[in-house]
Protein backbone atom coordinates (compact mmCIF):
# COMPACT_ATOMS: atom_id res chain seq x y z
CA UNK A 1 0.00 0.00 0.00
CA UNK A 2 1.22 3.16 -1.25
CA UNK A 3 1.95 6.34 1.45
CA UNK A 4 -1.62 7.78 -0.12
CA UNK A 5 -4.26 4.90 0.56
CA UNK A 6 -2.20 4.73 3.78
CA UNK A 7 -2.93 7.98 4.83
CA UNK A 8 -6.38 7.68 3.43
CA UNK A 9 -7.20 4.12 5.14
CA UNK A 10 -6.10 6.17 8.48
CA UNK A 11 -8.38 8.61 8.14
CA UNK A 12 -11.17 6.39 8.01
CA UNK A 13 -10.38 4.53 10.99
CA UNK A 14 -10.11 7.92 12.68
CA UNK A 15 -13.18 9.14 11.50
CA UNK A 16 -14.91 6.08 12.44
CA UNK A 17 -13.62 6.25 15.94
CA UNK A 18 -14.21 9.84 16.82
CA UNK A 19 -18.01 10.26 15.06
CA UNK A 20 -19.45 6.79 17.38
CA UNK A 21 -20.97 9.32 20.28
CA UNK A 22 -21.75 12.51 18.13
CA UNK A 23 -25.55 10.80 17.02
CA UNK A 24 -26.31 9.91 20.85
CA UNK A 25 -24.64 12.38 23.17
CA UNK A 26 -27.90 13.52 24.37
CA UNK A 27 -28.07 9.38 26.16
CA UNK A 28 -24.57 9.55 27.13
CA UNK A 29 -24.71 12.40 28.97
CA UNK A 30 -27.76 10.93 30.80
CA UNK A 31 -26.00 7.67 31.08
CA UNK A 32 -23.01 8.85 32.43
CA UNK A 33 -23.51 11.92 34.44
CA UNK A 34 -26.86 11.73 34.66
CA UNK A 35 -27.00 14.90 32.41
CA UNK A 36 -30.38 15.09 30.25
CA UNK A 37 -30.63 18.92 29.61
CA UNK A 38 -30.28 19.20 25.83
CA UNK A 39 -29.04 22.10 26.28
CA UNK A 40 -26.04 21.26 27.99
CA UNK A 41 -25.97 18.90 24.78
CA UNK A 42 -25.65 21.53 22.02
CA UNK A 43 -23.02 23.43 24.32
CA UNK A 44 -21.07 20.75 24.33
CA UNK A 45 -20.87 20.07 20.77
CA UNK A 46 -20.53 23.26 20.24
CA UNK A 47 -17.24 23.90 22.47
CA UNK A 48 -15.70 21.05 20.95
CA UNK A 49 -16.13 22.33 17.55
CA UNK A 50 -14.66 25.58 19.12
CA UNK A 51 -12.16 23.85 20.20
CA UNK A 52 -10.99 22.11 17.01
CA UNK A 53 -11.67 25.40 15.14
CA UNK A 54 -9.07 27.50 17.21
CA UNK A 55 -6.23 24.30 17.12
CA UNK A 56 -6.49 23.43 13.52
CA UNK A 57 -4.65 27.26 12.47
CA UNK A 58 -2.38 26.22 14.96
CA UNK A 59 -1.01 23.26 13.68
CA UNK A 60 -0.98 24.94 10.22
CA UNK A 61 1.42 27.24 11.56
CA UNK A 62 3.75 24.56 13.10
CA UNK A 63 3.65 22.40 9.96
CA UNK A 64 5.58 24.71 8.10
CA UNK A 65 8.28 23.83 10.53
CA UNK A 66 8.02 20.72 11.47
CA UNK A 67 7.05 17.41 8.97
CA UNK A 68 3.63 16.65 8.97
CA UNK A 69 4.37 12.87 9.84
CA UNK A 70 6.53 13.59 12.77
CA UNK A 71 4.24 16.19 13.95
CA UNK A 72 1.36 12.75 14.57
CA UNK A 73 3.81 10.70 16.27
CA UNK A 74 3.86 13.39 19.15
CA UNK A 75 0.03 14.79 19.05
CA UNK A 76 -1.75 11.41 18.93
CA UNK A 77 -0.07 9.83 21.65
CA UNK A 78 -1.01 13.03 23.89
CA UNK A 79 -4.59 12.08 22.30
CA UNK A 80 -4.59 8.65 23.35
CA UNK A 81 -3.80 9.17 26.48
CA UNK A 82 -6.17 11.78 27.09
CA UNK A 83 -8.86 9.22 25.67
CA UNK A 84 -7.94 6.71 28.19
CA UNK A 85 -8.12 9.63 30.76
CA UNK A 86 -11.93 10.42 29.34
CA UNK A 87 -12.44 6.76 29.91
CA UNK A 88 -11.87 6.91 33.74
CA UNK A 89 -13.70 10.07 34.51
CA UNK A 90 -16.30 10.27 36.48
CA UNK A 91 -16.75 14.61 37.43
CA UNK A 92 -18.41 16.25 34.73
CA UNK A 93 -15.84 18.71 34.69
CA UNK A 94 -13.13 17.04 34.36
CA UNK A 95 -14.31 15.29 31.54
CA UNK A 96 -14.90 18.77 30.04
CA UNK A 97 -11.76 19.17 30.64
CA UNK A 98 -9.73 16.56 29.45
CA UNK A 99 -11.87 15.97 26.37
CA UNK A 100 -11.48 19.41 24.89
CA UNK A 101 -7.49 19.10 25.62
CA UNK A 102 -7.92 15.68 23.40
CA UNK A 103 -9.50 17.56 20.89
CA UNK A 104 -6.61 20.04 20.74
CA UNK A 105 -4.41 17.84 20.08
CA UNK A 106 -6.50 15.50 17.50
CA UNK A 107 -6.97 18.46 15.64
CA UNK A 108 -3.30 17.96 14.26
CA UNK A 109 -4.40 15.34 12.28
CA UNK A 110 -6.96 17.19 9.77
CA UNK A 111 -3.50 18.13 8.19
CA UNK A 112 -3.19 14.97 6.84
CA UNK A 113 -6.60 16.22 4.04
CA UNK A 114 -4.41 19.03 2.81
CA UNK A 115 -0.95 16.46 3.39
CA UNK A 116 -2.28 14.08 0.95
CA UNK A 117 -3.50 16.63 -1.85
CA UNK A 118 0.08 17.83 -1.87
CA UNK A 119 0.68 14.33 -3.28
CA UNK A 120 -2.01 15.00 -6.29
CA UNK A 121 -1.89 16.94 -9.20
CA UNK A 122 -4.74 19.40 -9.32
CA UNK A 123 -6.29 17.80 -12.48
CA UNK A 124 -7.33 14.99 -10.36
CA UNK A 125 -8.17 16.96 -7.21
CA UNK A 126 -12.17 16.68 -7.97
CA UNK A 127 -11.77 12.94 -8.04
CA UNK A 128 -9.24 12.60 -5.27
CA UNK A 129 -12.00 15.21 -2.62
CA UNK A 130 -14.85 12.70 -4.05
CA UNK A 131 -13.13 9.86 -2.97
CA UNK A 132 -11.98 11.33 0.29
CA UNK A 133 -15.36 12.85 1.40
CA UNK A 134 -17.21 9.52 0.36
CA UNK A 135 -14.52 8.04 2.86
CA UNK A 136 -15.20 10.51 5.68
CA UNK A 137 -19.26 10.04 5.11
CA UNK A 138 -17.93 6.13 5.25
CA UNK A 139 -16.34 6.51 8.15
CA UNK A 140 -19.86 8.27 9.71
CA UNK A 141 -21.55 5.43 9.15
CA UNK A 142 -19.44 3.35 10.94
CA UNK A 143 -19.00 5.92 13.56
CA UNK A 144 -23.19 5.91 13.71
CA UNK A 145 -23.37 2.05 13.22
CA UNK A 146 -20.61 0.95 16.06
CA UNK A 147 -22.06 3.92 18.04
CA UNK A 148 -24.84 2.79 18.46
CA UNK A 149 -24.04 -0.94 18.80
CA UNK A 150 -21.33 -0.05 22.06
CA UNK A 151 -24.61 1.64 23.76
CA UNK A 152 -26.67 -1.37 23.15
CA UNK A 153 -23.92 -3.95 24.69
CA UNK A 154 -21.39 -1.88 26.28
CA UNK A 155 -20.87 1.38 28.44
CA UNK A 156 -21.04 4.70 26.67
CA UNK A 157 -17.62 5.71 28.10
CA UNK A 158 -15.77 2.36 26.24
CA UNK A 159 -15.95 4.42 23.36
CA UNK A 160 -13.44 6.62 24.27
CA UNK A 161 -11.00 3.15 24.37
CA UNK A 162 -11.46 2.70 20.89
CA UNK A 163 -10.50 6.21 20.10
CA UNK A 164 -6.97 5.82 21.82
CA UNK A 165 -6.13 2.72 19.89
CA UNK A 166 -6.97 4.62 16.80
CA UNK A 167 -4.41 7.41 17.91
CA UNK A 168 -2.04 4.77 18.39
CA UNK A 169 -2.72 2.69 15.40
CA UNK A 170 -2.01 6.13 13.87
CA UNK A 171 1.37 6.56 15.46
CA UNK A 172 2.58 3.49 14.15
CA UNK A 173 2.11 4.45 10.75
CA UNK A 174 3.59 7.63 11.05
CA UNK A 175 6.77 5.68 12.60
CA UNK A 176 6.65 3.35 9.96
CA UNK A 177 6.67 5.42 7.38
CA UNK A 178 9.08 7.90 8.75
CA UNK A 179 11.55 4.90 9.50
CA UNK A 180 11.05 3.66 5.66
CA UNK A 181 11.07 6.81 3.73
CA UNK A 182 13.58 8.66 6.33
CA UNK A 183 11.17 11.63 6.37
CA UNK A 184 12.98 14.57 7.73
CA UNK A 185 12.10 16.07 10.77
CA UNK A 186 11.80 19.72 9.29
CA UNK A 187 9.17 20.64 7.06
CA UNK A 188 10.01 20.20 3.26
CA UNK A 189 10.06 23.44 1.65
CA UNK A 190 8.37 23.11 -1.22
CA UNK A 191 9.32 24.80 -4.32
CA UNK A 192 7.29 23.76 -7.59
CA UNK A 193 5.87 25.89 -10.22
CA UNK A 194 2.27 25.99 -9.02
CA UNK A 195 3.33 27.83 -5.94
CA UNK A 196 4.38 30.70 -7.51
CA UNK A 197 2.15 33.78 -7.76
CA UNK A 198 -1.30 34.06 -9.32
CA UNK A 199 -2.14 36.88 -9.25
CA UNK A 200 -5.15 36.17 -7.78
CA UNK A 201 -6.98 38.07 -5.00
CA UNK A 202 -6.89 35.55 -1.43
CA UNK A 203 -10.43 37.14 -1.34
CA UNK A 204 -11.99 33.56 -3.00
CA UNK A 205 -10.69 32.07 0.39
CA UNK A 206 -13.01 34.32 2.60
CA UNK A 207 -16.05 33.65 -0.03
CA UNK A 208 -15.95 30.19 0.29
CA UNK A 209 -15.51 30.63 4.05
CA UNK A 210 -18.95 32.70 4.31
CA UNK A 211 -20.78 30.13 2.58
CA UNK A 212 -19.28 27.02 4.12
CA UNK A 213 -20.15 28.55 7.72
CA UNK A 214 -23.66 29.29 6.42
CA UNK A 215 -23.53 25.56 4.95
CA UNK A 216 -22.38 23.71 7.87
CA UNK A 217 -24.84 25.53 10.16
CA UNK A 218 -27.68 24.84 8.16
CA UNK A 219 -26.48 20.79 7.74
CA UNK A 220 -25.69 19.93 11.22
CA UNK A 221 -28.79 22.03 12.78
CA UNK A 222 -30.21 18.34 12.61
CA UNK A 223 -27.34 16.40 14.08
CA UNK A 224 -27.49 15.89 17.83
CA UNK A 225 -31.11 15.19 18.11
CA UNK A 226 -31.54 13.35 15.24
CA UNK A 227 -31.14 9.44 16.94
CA UNK A 228 -33.93 11.27 19.59
CA UNK A 229 -36.39 12.46 16.83
CA UNK A 230 -36.47 9.25 14.79
CA UNK A 231 -37.12 7.39 17.94
CA UNK A 232 -39.96 9.50 18.79
CA UNK A 233 -41.12 9.10 14.91
CA UNK A 234 -40.92 5.56 14.36
CA UNK A 235 -41.62 4.30 17.67
CA UNK A 236 -38.76 1.77 17.92
CA UNK A 237 -36.35 2.62 20.91
CA UNK A 238 -32.91 1.07 19.43
CA UNK A 239 -29.57 2.36 19.10
CA UNK A 240 -28.61 0.76 16.99
CA UNK A 241 -31.76 1.05 14.04
CA UNK A 242 -31.28 4.69 15.10
CA UNK A 243 -27.43 5.16 14.18
CA UNK A 244 -28.58 3.10 10.45
CA UNK A 245 -31.15 5.80 9.47
CA UNK A 246 -29.03 8.66 10.80
CA UNK A 247 -26.02 6.89 8.36
CA UNK A 248 -28.13 7.20 5.58
CA UNK A 249 -26.03 10.12 3.95
CA UNK A 250 -23.30 8.34 4.46
CA UNK A 251 -24.18 5.43 2.24
CA UNK A 252 -26.03 7.76 -0.65
CA UNK A 253 -22.56 9.21 -0.89
CA UNK A 254 -20.77 6.40 -1.95
CA UNK A 255 -23.40 5.64 -4.21
CA UNK A 256 -22.91 9.34 -5.52
CA UNK A 257 -19.28 8.94 -5.92
CA UNK A 258 -19.76 5.26 -7.75
CA UNK A 259 -22.00 6.76 -9.93
CA UNK A 260 -20.21 10.04 -10.62
CA UNK A 261 -17.15 7.71 -11.17
CA UNK A 262 -19.12 5.62 -14.22
CA UNK A 263 -21.02 8.37 -15.90
CA UNK A 264 -18.45 11.02 -15.50
CA UNK A 265 -18.90 14.75 -13.49
CA UNK A 266 -20.05 18.22 -14.46
CA UNK A 267 -17.12 20.53 -14.19
CA UNK A 268 -19.54 23.30 -13.30
CA UNK A 269 -18.97 23.37 -9.26
CA UNK A 270 -21.34 26.10 -9.04
CA UNK A 271 -24.05 25.03 -10.76
CA UNK A 272 -23.86 21.71 -9.07
CA UNK A 273 -23.52 23.61 -5.78
CA UNK A 274 -26.89 25.60 -6.61
CA UNK A 275 -28.95 22.43 -7.45
CA UNK A 276 -27.94 20.46 -4.73
CA UNK A 277 -28.97 23.28 -2.00
CA UNK A 278 -32.55 23.49 -3.77
CA UNK A 279 -32.79 20.16 -3.73
CA UNK A 280 -31.15 19.81 0.23
CA UNK A 281 -33.48 22.57 0.96
CA UNK A 282 -36.60 19.65 0.21
CA UNK A 283 -34.64 16.56 1.69
CA UNK A 284 -34.21 18.73 5.01
CA UNK A 285 -38.33 20.10 4.85
CA UNK A 286 -39.28 16.32 4.13
CA UNK A 287 -37.31 15.06 7.60
CA UNK A 288 -39.41 17.38 9.36
CA UNK A 289 -42.80 15.60 8.92
CA UNK A 290 -43.27 13.31 11.35
CA UNK A 291 -43.47 9.92 8.85
CA UNK A 292 -40.40 7.57 9.03
CA UNK A 293 -40.90 6.82 5.44
CA UNK A 294 -40.59 10.31 4.37
CA UNK A 295 -37.83 11.29 6.97
CA UNK A 296 -36.02 8.34 5.13
CA UNK A 297 -36.88 9.51 1.79
CA UNK A 298 -35.57 13.01 2.95
CA UNK A 299 -32.30 11.68 4.18
CA UNK A 300 -32.03 10.21 0.92
CA UNK A 301 -32.28 13.30 -0.57
CA UNK A 302 -30.07 15.55 1.62
CA UNK A 303 -27.19 13.08 1.44
CA UNK A 304 -27.20 13.71 -2.17
CA UNK A 305 -26.80 17.15 -1.20
CA UNK A 306 -24.12 17.04 1.23
CA UNK A 307 -21.90 14.85 -0.47
CA UNK A 308 -22.11 17.15 -3.67
CA UNK A 309 -21.86 20.72 -2.20
CA UNK A 310 -19.11 19.49 0.49
CA UNK A 311 -17.41 18.13 -2.68
CA UNK A 312 -17.51 21.03 -5.10
CA UNK A 313 -16.71 23.54 -2.43
CA UNK A 314 -13.27 22.16 -1.35
CA UNK A 315 -12.42 21.99 -5.10
CA UNK A 316 -13.10 25.18 -6.10
CA UNK A 317 -10.82 25.87 -3.14
CA UNK A 318 -7.33 23.61 -3.94
CA UNK A 319 -8.11 24.53 -7.50
CA UNK A 320 -7.55 28.21 -6.37
CA UNK A 321 -4.65 27.37 -3.63
CA UNK A 322 -1.19 26.69 -4.06
CA UNK A 323 0.10 23.33 -2.71
CA UNK A 324 2.61 25.68 -0.14
CA UNK A 325 -0.98 27.31 0.84
CA UNK A 326 -3.05 24.40 1.02
CA UNK A 327 -2.82 23.71 4.98
CA UNK A 328 -3.33 27.59 5.41
CA UNK A 329 -6.06 27.86 3.29
CA UNK A 330 -7.93 24.73 4.35
CA UNK A 331 -7.25 26.13 8.03
CA UNK A 332 -9.25 29.59 7.41
CA UNK A 333 -12.29 27.54 5.67
CA UNK A 334 -12.33 25.01 8.23
CA UNK A 335 -12.53 27.99 11.15
CA UNK A 336 -15.39 29.26 8.94
CA UNK A 337 -16.99 25.98 9.00
CA UNK A 338 -16.77 25.09 12.34
CA UNK A 339 -18.57 28.69 13.28
CA UNK A 340 -21.09 27.32 11.76
CA UNK A 341 -21.07 24.11 13.71
CA UNK A 342 -20.50 26.20 16.66
CA UNK A 343 -23.79 28.23 15.74
CA UNK A 344 -25.72 24.83 14.59
CA UNK A 345 -24.95 23.04 18.03
CA UNK A 346 -25.65 26.21 20.54
CA UNK A 347 -29.10 26.71 18.31
CA UNK A 348 -29.89 22.92 17.76
CA UNK A 349 -29.99 22.50 21.86
CA UNK A 350 -32.38 25.86 22.15
CA UNK A 351 -34.47 24.56 19.14
CA UNK A 352 -35.47 21.40 20.60
CA UNK A 353 -36.83 22.75 24.44
CA UNK A 354 -39.93 21.89 24.96
CA UNK A 355 -39.41 18.67 22.63
CA UNK A 356 -39.60 20.27 19.54
CA UNK A 357 -37.99 17.78 17.54
CA UNK A 358 -38.94 18.55 13.98
CA UNK A 359 -38.29 22.60 14.06
CA UNK A 360 -33.90 22.25 13.26
CA UNK A 361 -35.03 20.54 10.24
CA UNK A 362 -37.20 23.68 8.99
CA UNK A 363 -34.65 25.90 10.53
CA UNK A 364 -31.88 24.06 8.50
CA UNK A 365 -34.12 23.86 4.88
CA UNK A 366 -34.22 27.62 4.99
CA UNK A 367 -30.56 27.75 5.95
CA UNK A 368 -30.09 26.29 2.68
CA UNK A 369 -31.94 28.36 0.50
CA UNK A 370 -30.27 31.17 2.86
CA UNK A 371 -26.89 29.82 1.16
CA UNK A 372 -27.83 29.45 -2.18
CA UNK A 373 -28.97 33.12 -2.24
CA UNK A 374 -25.42 34.00 -0.45
CA UNK A 375 -23.54 32.04 -3.01
CA UNK A 376 -25.21 33.34 -6.39
CA UNK A 377 -24.35 36.96 -4.48
CA UNK A 378 -20.74 36.26 -4.38
CA UNK A 379 -20.50 34.12 -7.21
CA UNK A 380 -22.72 36.00 -9.80
CA UNK A 381 -21.16 36.59 -12.26
CA UNK A 382 -19.08 33.58 -12.63
CA UNK A 383 -22.06 31.32 -12.78
CA UNK A 384 -23.65 33.26 -15.29
CA UNK A 385 -20.52 33.36 -17.97
CA UNK A 386 -20.57 29.46 -17.17
CA UNK A 387 -17.00 29.77 -16.04
CA UNK A 388 -16.06 26.08 -13.84
CA UNK A 389 -13.84 28.59 -11.38
CA UNK A 390 -12.40 32.13 -12.54
CA UNK A 391 -12.41 33.85 -9.44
Amino acid sequence: MNLKSALILLTLVSVIADTMLLPFYPQFFARVFNVESSEHVGIYIATCCFTVMLAFPIWARVAKKINELHLWVYTQIAAAILGVACFYTTDLLVFWIVSQTMLIFKASYLLMYPFILRLEEKSNHLNLIGIFSALVHLGAIGGAVVGGFMLEIFEPQDVYLIMASTDILQVIVCLVVIQTRNVPFKAEVITSAENQSTGRSKSFVYKIGVISALFYFSAYTISPFFSSYWKEVSQIDNDLLAGIVYSIPGWVALFVLYYNHMNGQSKSHLKVCFLSLMAGSIGLALQGIELSWLVIFGRIIFGISLFQVTVRLEVILFEMSTPDAYASDFSKVYFMQNIGLIFSSFISGLLVLGDQLTLPFYVSSLGFLITLIVLMSLFKSEYYNEKTVVL
